[in-house]
């Protein structure tokens, strides 16, 4: 099956195609990690975009149900330079390409991925489509331009539930004798599904939460209805400025209850907080990105997948504390409000996949919640 990715500037790739047969649109984005692909295909912050592997070979371990990171993939399609047609391992169930064929994924391999990288480093991440059944340059190109921007586009609500849930599965279910034993469930946390990776909730779960689950578009009076010790802000695709009842939300109930977010939630609260967010040029997209902490001096190795930043010179100084700075690009990694119980961070402690030189954040955000209980600050 022959393949092309066409972006919107006019640069074309063709290759191999793989999966199902279709042809899907999405901004063109690059990830690093060396592994990981199935999480990374199923991390619902990839809606909307088509996802390039760095690594050159890509399938050779399968997929199984337990690597998802949600229902399903959530990415447009995949880029690779060699698709394994071998997959060696005894927790594999499906083949990557059978996997994608499953769900309805084409992807496409045996292109020139590190020209495409340094294309997209060169002009940008953009509009792009990937066909296996349109073969022709110029129409797809047309296609590709007439394809929606990730600028000013509201995912999240796309991608949440539609309904609040419960959520008690510890890492240990995945990690086997590795996985340690969860907590005994102290704390109540409300988490907001942008499009929540369930490795998030695993860790919640470890650090001793009862976690609910509730839709991106829950109000704050029904939220703190449910009587919680703390919220957390999830992960989640798209343009945040777009994403306003978050922000009402976020703001309804800072001071009142222990907040916590990541990525798409770090976004929200520097929206709630009166800043400004801006569109990276090609994003952060991988498992090996150094991010200082400023106020311990500690560089921790970081999972992210993001293409928007909060502007750290839009957040009040009288109210915000910066804690963390990419050392890559210096952008803002993460903030805490200097007397609310409200912290955040732009990039992604759970990993899957990724380094867990971060996971502490977990227990900090369980510190929280303890000292704001015992100074009796909860609403009665």
């Amino acid at each position: 099956m022959q393949a092309m990715l066409a972006l919107e500037d006019g640069r074309v790739f063709q290759g191999r195609g793989s999966g199902a047969a279709g042809e899907r649109f999405g901004e063109v984005v690059f990830n690093t990690s060396l592994s990981g692909y199935q999480e990374i295909l199923t991390d619902p912050s990839y809606a909307g975009q088509i996802v390039i592997l760095t690594y050159p070979h890509i399938g050779n371990y399968g997929t199984n149900p337990l690597d998802s990171e949600s229902v399903r993939p959530f990415a447009e399609g995949l880029v690779v330079r060699e698709l394994s047609e071998l997959a060696s391992n005894w927790r594999s169930v499906e083949d990557i390409s059978e996997y994608l064929a499953h769900y309805g994924l084409p992807a496409i391999s045996d292109i020139d991925t590190r020209a495409l990288v340094r294309h997209l480093r060169t002009h940008g991440a953009m509009r792009a489509v990937l066909s296996t059944i349109d073969l022709d340059e110029k129409r797809l190109i047309q296609k590709a331009k007439g394809s929606p921007s990730m600028v000013g586009l509201d995912l999240a609500s796309r991608v949440s539930v539609s309904a609040p849930y419960k959520w008690s599965e510890p890492s240990s279910r995945i990690l086997g004798g590795e996985g340690r034993a969860a907590a005994s469930a102290r704390f109540h946390v409300v988490a907001y599904d942008y499009g929540i990776k369930h490795n998030i909730l695993r860790r919640l779960v470890d650090a001793g939460c009862k976690v609910t689950v509730v839709p991106a578009k829950t109000s704050a009076d029904d939220v703190m209805s449910l009587k919680p010790d703390g919220i957390f802000l999830s992960n989640g695709p798209g343009d945040p400025e777009p994403v306003q009842y978050a922000v009402q939300a976020v703001r309804a109930m800072m001071g009142r209850v222990p907040i916590f977010g990541i990525c798409l939630g770090h976004q929200i609260i520097g929206l709630a907080l009166g800043g400004k967010t801006y569109k990276l040029k090609f994003g952060h997209h991988g498992g090996n990105h150094p991010v200082l902490d400023l106020e311990n001096q500690k560089v921790e190795i970081t999972a992210q997948n993001h293409g928007f930043a909060v502007d750290p010179d839009s957040l009040p100084p009288s109210e915000v504390v910066l804690t963390h700075r990419n050392l890559n690009d210096n952008t803002l990694e993460g903030l805490r409000h200097r007397s609310l119980p409200l912290f955040s961070v732009q990039y992604h402690p759970e990993a899957s996949p990724g380094p867990h030189d971060s996971a502490y954040l977990f227990e900090k955000f369980v510190k929280m919640m303890e000292d704001f209980e015992r100074r009796g600050d909860h609403e009665s």
